[in-house]
């Protein structure tokens, strides 16, 4: 919460301030009306005009200063908050765009953490007002207490009596909280269920599957599984808050009694605790509250929050190294292996190879290989579980993420549709460069693109997509032509990733590109450009200067493709298989 606190500061100091002083101001005059209650009373029982006339005076700007401060403390907080919603949204997004790795995509327990932060940070700018709330409840409570003594030291021991109600109300929804952490996973599977039975991508097949009522029935089931642990934490926590109140509730009683029946006191004392004790009720009850919700809400999401940011440092602690300028000798993997987080099964078991400077270098192996795995490493989306990656003499995993790649380019199999302009959906592979209209038909010319491009009625400025006004939709081959455009924006990277991104493609198209690009490649690499290509089809991965041949998570074969088909090994048995299968 300080660390929410000091963000709040850095980006409003002049409306946080002032949000804080009026909430506090505020509690002042509404603290005092039990006094101004007990002056009333004393001066209509003993018959003195100038002390009924104060107190009425009293209470009426009490309640007039009561309603401007609240008015005005409302105002200028909504103010802030809206404010610092903006702040903090940039705050949590700036933070997942700048994690290194792509593990709290894929993590059970991250996506969990995630999901309720997601939900949350839209509201957290309400920890503030609830904070400033608390210390306003705290000053009223701090007054009320001040009076009650006033008439005798033995009624502080009314505030003592709240104690139990001030323990059960943090603890309460802390208890709340954790039944709903356990059941995340089953509210994020009846969130997903309600998506894939309302929403457009899935409605085809749900429609032609006849799976809509089944995705309602295990929808409920999985609420069910959420809400039946939450509700009876709810009624267990309820039931000692209950009697935590009713402790107070005695106490308050006794006090009256205590007062009404002591020698000396006078109608007014009487008067004062009645109206002092049932504020102090209240504004125990207020400031209980606000603990609360500090506790259950605003506390959990602004940990969640300094979780996030301590997650997202953790992984740059380490990267103090500039990308380098050029591939000199190789990109090298030494010992490499790996298993995905929270798993135990290996994806990558003890791969060392070298990528040479200037070298197209294929990956091919069955599904479930580790191809599209050890892409991800050289990527730095992940680090290894073991072994190192180095750029020359350079660990990878000292070179700063977003210096690397920076000097990366590629395409992927799983590419985003980004529904921008035509130029905008390929100018974000080099954002430097977006607007650049001959970069951009550059790179749709080496992705074989420019007809894709032709064909739309305003060209680069045509925008993509459907559902925005005057959108185009496209195929699923164009809207990989597009991304492969994107991928070859940046004309001179280190590492050239191709991830079978052109899986929408016949097999001609697919090797005429790579062949075309591989041969660029190779005449012009002057700092020393690996290009990676992850395919299923031999016949594009033969004119790779490398081939590497992955078989359960381990590297079974390196060579030319001639070198390889005359091993007779794991290579040329499924290029023989491949090949047969075209001739049928």
């Amino acid at each position: 919460m300080w660390r929410l606190c000091k963000l709040g500061y850095q980006h409003e100091p002049g409306m946080m301030l002032a949000s804080f002083l009026l909430a506090l101001l505020s509690a002042l005059p509404d603290a005092l009306v039990a006094l101004w209650l007990k002056e009333l009373g004393e001066g209509i029982l003993h018959n003195r005009p100038r002390l009924l006339y104060v107190a009425a005076i009293g209470i009426g700007l009490s309640a007039t200063a009561t309603w401007f401060l609240l008015t005005a403390s409302t105002r200028v907080q909504r103010r802030f908050r809206d404010k610092i919603t903006i702040a903090l949204e940039a705050h949590v997004a700036r933070l997942l765009a700048s994690i290194a790795t792509i593990a709290h995509h894929e993590r059970p327990e991250y996506l969990d953490r995630l999901s309720v932060l997601r939900n949350q940070i839209f509201v957290l700018d309400h920890m503030y007002m609830s904070v400033f709330s608390t210390m306003a409840w705290i000053l009223r409570l701090g007054i009320t207490i001040v009076l009650l003594a006033s008439i005798h030291p033995a009624l502080v021991l009314l505030s003592v009596f709240a104690v139990p109600t001030v323990i059960t109300s943090p603890w309460r929804p802390g208890i709340e909280r954790a039944a709903q952490e356990r059941g995340a996973q089953s509210m994020r599977l009846a969130r997903h269920l309600f998506t894939l039975a309302t929403t457009a991508p899935p409605g085809k097949e749900v429609r032609v599957l006849g799976i809509g009522d089944r995705l309602l029935v295990e929808r409920r089931d999985a609420w069910e599984r959420w809400f039946g642990p939450v509700a009876k934490a709810r009624w267990g926590s309820a039931a000692w808050h209950t009697l935590a109140w009713a402790v107070f509730g005695s106490a308050y009683i006794g006090s009256i009694v205590f007062v009404a029946t002591r020698a000396g006191s006078t109608p007014g004392d009487v008067l004062l605790v009645l109206a002092a004790g049932s504020r102090l009720s209240f504004y125990i009850g207020g400031t209980v509250g606000e603990i609360g919700f500090l506790r259950g809400i605003w506390m959990d999401g602004s940990r969640r929050l300094a979780w996030l940011e301590d997650y997202a440092a953790s992984l740059v602690a380490t990267a103090d190294r500039p990308a380098p300028d050029e591939v000199r000798h190789a990109i090298r993997l030494d010992g490499v292996s790996f298993a995905y987080p929270g798993t135990s099964r290996v994806v990558l078991d003890n791969v060392s190879l070298s990528l040479p400077a200037g070298a197209v270098v294929a990956i091919v192996g069955e599904n479930g290989a580790g191809k599209t795995t050890l892409v991800k490493l050289l990527a730095k989306m992940y680090e290894p579980t073991a072994g190192a990656i180095y750029v020359d003499d350079t660990p990878l995993a000292r070179v700063r993420a977003d210096d690397w790649r920076a000097r990366m380019a590629g395409a992927f199999q799983d590419f985003f549709r980004f529904e921008f302009r035509a130029r905008h959906t390929v100018g974000l592979g080099d954002l430097p460069r977006m607007d650049d209209e001959p970069a951009i038909l550059r790179a749709l010319d080496r992705a074989g693109a420019a007809d894709v491009v032709s064909r739309l009625p305003s060209g680069l400025d045509t925008q993509l997509g459907q559902t925005w006004p005057g959108g185009v939709e496209l195929s699923f081959g164009q809207w990989q032509k597009l991304a492969l455009a994107r991928g070859f924006m940046r004309e001179r990277p280190l590492l050239l990733v191709l991830d079978e991104p052109t899986a929408a493609l016949d097999a001609e198209t697919e090797h005429a590109l790579f062949e075309r690009y591989a041969a660029a490649a190779r005449e012009s690499a002057p700092d020393g450009r690996v290009t990676v290509l992850v395919s299923h089809r031999f016949s594009t991965v033969r004119m790779a200067q490398r081939i590497v041949v992955l078989d359960g998570a381990r590297l079974v074969e390196v060579g030319t493709h001639d070198e390889l088909i005359a091993a007779g090994g794991q290579y040329a048995q499924l290029y023989g298989i491949q090949a047969a299968a075209y001739r049928a």
